[in-house]
């Protein structure tokens, strides 16, 4: 058994996630497309087991009216973060490396793994382990903020799946990584899983 790690996510034509001061209000409409095609947030985040981010991510959705993952999320920090009340049993924080994070959810079943955060997907695609990688392109260039792949100093050749131009001027792309890796998992869950299978 394998387990997925993917991006899906917004950005500036210039390839932002955010303004510097992390501001994503350019952002909204991003889950909003027009038509009917490409791959939509619904049509994704219904594969998803888990929801892995970074602690700015966590806090910046806090700040969001309503909760909006339907999704357990694992909030990778190694601060302590105060989990709110109505959030409990729904968050839970780790400092594992991203290794060891996914052979821990890979063990508990978990078979893909929505990972979001400019800084955690970095990390992510530093350890290999991003295998697919789906954006959407916002037509306005910020000039400054919050990168989406930063310097991660990894090469990773990518394969097309789909490209999707929408009529509001979004654009929509999904990759597959060509190099990625897929973790050695616990000898238990090996065992496990061939009784299952």
């Amino acid at each position: 058994m394998t387990i997925k790690c993917s991006v899906y996510c917004g950005t500036s034509l210039d390839g932002f996630l955010a303004r510097p001061d992390g501001d994503i209000e350019w952002l909204q409409s991003e889950r909003f497309m027009p038509e009917k095609a490409g791959l939509s947030y619904e049509a994704f985040i219904a594969t998803v087991d888990t929801l892995v981010m970074g602690r700015n991510t966590f806090e910046k959705v806090l700040t969001f009216k309503e909760w909006p993952y339907a999704v357990p999320v694992v909030v990778l920090t190694t601060r302590t973060i105060e989990i709110p009340s109505h959030l409990r049993g729904k968050v839970r924080l780790k400092a594992s490396p991203p290794q060891e994070l996914v052979q821990q959810l890979a063990s508990e079943g978990m078979r893909h793994l929505y990972v979001d955060g400019g800084i955690t997907i970095q990390h992510f695609l530093q350890a290999r382990l991003i295998h697919e990688i789906t954006v959407t392109f916002i037509p306005v260039l910020l000039g400054a903020g919050i990168s989406l792949f930063g310097s991660t100093n990894i090469e990773a050749p990518l394969k097309l799946l789909e490209t999707t131009p929408f009529s509001n001027g979004f654009v929509q792309v999904r990759y597959t990584v060509e190099n990625a890796a897929q973790p050695a998992l616990p000898s238990h869950y090996h065992s496990h899983a061939g009784q299952s299978s």
